[in-house]
């Protein structure tokens, strides 16, 4: 993103919930405060500017964004930097792959970009399709640099040390996928990896990584059928590697998408995980190439049952009603949203999750025990589907 794109910190920034940004007049600084130091005592906080180049446009795809130096500095997490970059551009085309099957002729218009650094992304866009009013699926690999003060809240401990300004990578897939029929629900997924370097300054000097992620899931009516295929899909892939990952994600999701000045969730929820580094690198870099592995099977059936559903203008109305709850939440709550546009970001990655269409109603409050009701009703008082 230019600083970073929304492909990276769409849900949340690799910095996650600790910190907030704010931002600076120079194009390639943008100052960051943390809230909370991570893995620190919550009553402290500190200023600082995390520093990234700005993107350039590119032609073609390269076979790589990461550095050519990565192989002779990083012989141990290089492995997972690549193997991560291939996973989410390898989730990326599958994806859209199965969007454009669905289509049946409309294609996803694609833009590279890169960094003189290293670094860059892919954004691939479908708009007025024949199924999807919009859909966006982007990748983004980020190489930048932090200054000592951000080191020191990651190593979750005080030093009397004084490194200099600390490496950062980060990498992620994010996607927001927009049916047209209003009983075809919206997807939202983001898997991202985030590590830092050891400081120049201070040599053997421990590296911090954490993992981030989740598939939400959005409809505007209630099949319960479709929503307990989506739940056991997301249980199915928690379940292979932990059986309590399933009920704490998917409380963690319910409780991060949580507009509060209406006091309702955006949806029906899914999974949701930020700074997951507790695990086996190896288990966790697994968990979440089987998590973006499973979009497809869990979304893509739905839209098959649904696209071709007969629907009223009260149908589309009401979609277009909890499309506006979609933007309120991306543009006042979502970190990685709000991260991008006060960094000065790319903006079309950034708010590419938006949907063409939406709509607001003075005081719009839908019939007790009706469907659009019962819609409400759920996502006001989150439900446990499986």
């Amino acid at each position: 993103m230019a600083s970073c794109s929304s492909t990276l910190f769409s849900s949340s920034p690799p910095f996650s919930s600790h910190c907030r940004l704010h931002h600076t007049h120079s194009p390639n600084l943008s100052t960051l405060r943390f809230s909370r130091p991570i893995n620190t005592k919550p009553n402290h906080s500190l200023r600082c500017s995390v520093s990234i180049e700005k993107e350039v446009p590119e032609t073609e795809r390269p076979f790589t964004f990461l550095r050519d130096s990565d192989d002779a500095t990083h012989s141990t997490s290089t492995s997972v930097r690549a193997r991560f970059e291939a996973m989410i551009r390898a989730a990326q085309d599958s994806v859209c792959e199965a969007i454009e099957a669905v289509e049946d002729g409309p294609k996803f218009k694609e833009d590279v970009w890169s960094r003189p650094g290293g670094g860059g992304g892919i954004s691939r866009v479908l708009q007025d399709g024949n199924v999807f009013e919009k859909a966006g699926v982007n990748v983004s690999v980020v190489y930048g640099v932090m200054p000592p003060e951000a080191y020191r809240a990651a190593k979750g401990s005080a030093s009397d040390q004084k490194p200099g300004p600390v490496p950062f990578f980060a990498a992620g897939v994010s996607s927001v996928l927009h049916p047209k029929n209003p009983f075809a629900p919206t997807l939202h997924f983001n898997y991202r990896y985030f590590e830092t370097d050891a400081p120049k300054d201070v040599p053997g000097a421990p590296r911090q990584w954490w993992f981030g992620g989740g598939t939400d899931f959005t409809p505007a009516y209630i099949f319960e059928d479709d929503v307990k295929h989506f739940h056991t899909i997301q249980k199915q892939a928690c379940d292979k590697f932990d059986p309590s990952f399933y009920p704490r994600f998917k409380k963690w999701c319910d409780d991060y998408f949580y507009i509060k000045h209406r006091d309702e969730r955006r949806g029906l929820g899914g999974i949701f995980f930020d700074d997951l580094n507790d695990y086996d690198q190896e288990m966790l870099l697994a968990f979440s190439t089987e998590c973006a592995n499973s979009v497809v099977p869990a979304y893509i059936p739905i839209v098959e049952k649904r696209k071709d559903m007969e629907f009223t203008e009260q149908h589309k109305a009401w979609q277009q009603l909890r499309r506006g709850r979609y933007v309120e939440f991306n543009l006042v709550y979502d970190r990685g949203t709000t991260f991008g546009l006060k960094t000065g970001g790319r903006v079309e990655s950034i708010l590419v999750s938006l949907p063409l269409s939406a709509r607001w109603e003075y005081d719009h409050k839908p019939e007790e025990g009706t469907e659009e009701w019962n819609l409400l009703d759920a996502c006001i008082n989150p439900k446990e589907w499986i």
